[in-house]
């Protein structure tokens, strides 16, 4: 079969917003606004800062602005992986902060569970459920650095089970798959499009005022306070959560330490048993491959198969544009990796191919920050992780929002910033470099160039 087939139906647009019950926008803002929080961005980050703004004080008066439509951007056209690492996997924790990686795993976990939480609260209907992860070996070299990986965790009381050739495809059956390292409890699978519109209903009925279509232009002091221009208003707060993540942010000196890097996707349609029967896959699982280049997969709640990574796309000047949320030679290639690591499933079509762009960051995991004499607060820079870890910010941001010195707080990780990007052409050079120096050593079983070792003595080991 040609793979270019299996595209000829899909629709150039995110599975998960196409959905009849996406949720009409709420009307723009028009005229003045004053309110103690201004939160800007309807993303995971914005929604959950402002739910929990008004968990911890119902009488502060809070406001959300969204450029576009709550959920629109990376946080309705992900693939749905809720995990509990905020350091983005074992190996970046204990190489970033090994000293306190311990409480960065506690933290991680209680806010795996606090977002379980959340989701029965508010009865947020996004089709969670806490499945797991399990990490496959396509290669034999790769199987040395999972089992090396699994006794590293459990020298640091995390439970990652390793599953040999026969153990993996008992769980997904691929001819591809010689092994696998299984994180039971610490990833939950869910509707990323649905986990945001839960929000904003769940936000709205707790009083939070909410402006969808209305971009902030400007942020400027206004006397003890802050002032927002947006195209047909202000708003005056007393404090500013910005969680624009990967768009350039209202505070300028950010913007160094974020490049946009494109991420693409296909959803086939749905699998009829006995589809589901051939590849065995009865306990669903996210799964994701080892290589640097790797995939990442998983079932919906229909039985269809989700199937991205890969491609990492870094526009010349982080330029984003919606004409990079499509990208045909991606969508042929990630066509061609499905059919091979599942060849009984030759005939199955693919609805929707769609793209999008993560905020990236050198240290691969999110960092924080205030500006304005503490009067506002920032988190960025999740790269790809923040399905679980903008509720973890959203907190953070809270904190330094009221001055407090908290367990979160006192982290290294969070006091401190990750390297910069360099200015182009040389960040346009060194990701390109980078990216090639990956692929070449997922084609020369995992040995790392001299470019590589030099990054990952920086501390600027990229992995995917």
């Amino acid at each position: 079969m040609d793979p270019a087939r299996s595209l000829a139906e899909a629709q150039p647009t995110p599975y998960w917003l196409d959905d009849p019950g996406r949720p009409q926008a709420a009307p723009a803002l028009v005229g003045d606004e004053h309110c103690d929080l201004l939160v800007v961005g309807g993303g995971y980050s914005g929604l959950w800062t402002a739910l929990i703004a008004k968990e911890r004080d119902p009488s502060r008066d809070v406001v959300l602005i969204e450029a576009k439509e709550v959920g629109w951007a990376a946080s309705g056209r992900n693939g749905g992986f809720c995990a509990a690492s905020l350091t983005h996997g074992l190996a970046n924790g204990l190489a970033r902060w090994p000293g306190e990686f311990a409480k960065l795993e506690e933290l991680g976990s209680r806010n795996l569970d606090e977002i379980e939480a959340a989701v029965a609260r508010y009865s947020l209907d996004c089709d969670f459920e806490r499945t797991g992860e399990i990490d496959v070996a396509t290669e034999p070299y790769q199987l040395d650095e999972l089992r090396a990986a699994a006794r590293e965790a459990a020298e640091h009381g995390v439970d990652l089970e390793f599953l040999d050739r026969d153990q993996v495809r008992a769980e997904v059956d691929s001819p591809t798959f010689a092994g696998g390292l299984y994180d039971r409890t610490g990833v939950a699978m869910l509707h990323p499009a649905k986990l945001a519109w839960g929000l904003k209903r769940a936000a709205a009925a707790l009083g939070v005022r909410i402006h969808e279509h209305t971009p902030a232009t400007a942020l400027t002091g206004n006397g003890t306070g802050m002032a927002v221009r947006t195209p047909y208003g202000r708003v005056f707060a007393r404090r500013v959560a910005l969680g624009t993540n990967v768009f350039p942010s209202l505070v300028r000196r950010v913007r160094p330490y974020i490049v946009p890097v494109y991420d693409y996707a296909l959803m086939t349609e749905p699998l009829t048993e006995d589809q589901l029967a051939s590849i065995g896959w009865k306990n669903r699982q996210g799964l994701g491959d080892s290589a640097n280049q790797f995939h990442y997969f998983r079932l919906s709640a229909d039985n269809r198969i989700l199937w991205g990574g890969y491609d990492a796309i870094y526009p010349y000047r982080g330029r984003l544009s919606a004409d990079r949320d499509q990208r045909p030679e991606t969508n042929l290639t990630l066509a061609r990796h499905f059919f091979r690591c599942f060849p009984q499933l030759e005939g199955l079509s693919f609805t929707h191919a769609w793209g999008g762009a993560i905020d990236t960051c050198s240290r691969f995991s999110a960092f924080y920050g205030t500006a304005h004499a503490g009067r506002v607060a920032y988190a960025a820079g999740f790269t790809g992780l923040g399905v679980g870890a903008t509720r973890f910010g959203a907190d953070v941001m809270l904190d330094l929002l009221a001055g407090e010195r908290t367990e979160r707080t006192e982290l290294e990780m969070v006091r401190t910033k990750p390297m910069p990007f360099p200015p182009e052409p040389f960040a346009w050079a060194g990701i390109g470099l980078t990216k090639w120096s990956l692929d070449r050593a997922d084609r020369r079983a995992g040995r790392r160039n001299l470019w590589l070792k030099t990054m990952d003595r920086l501390g600027l080991g990229f992995d995917s």
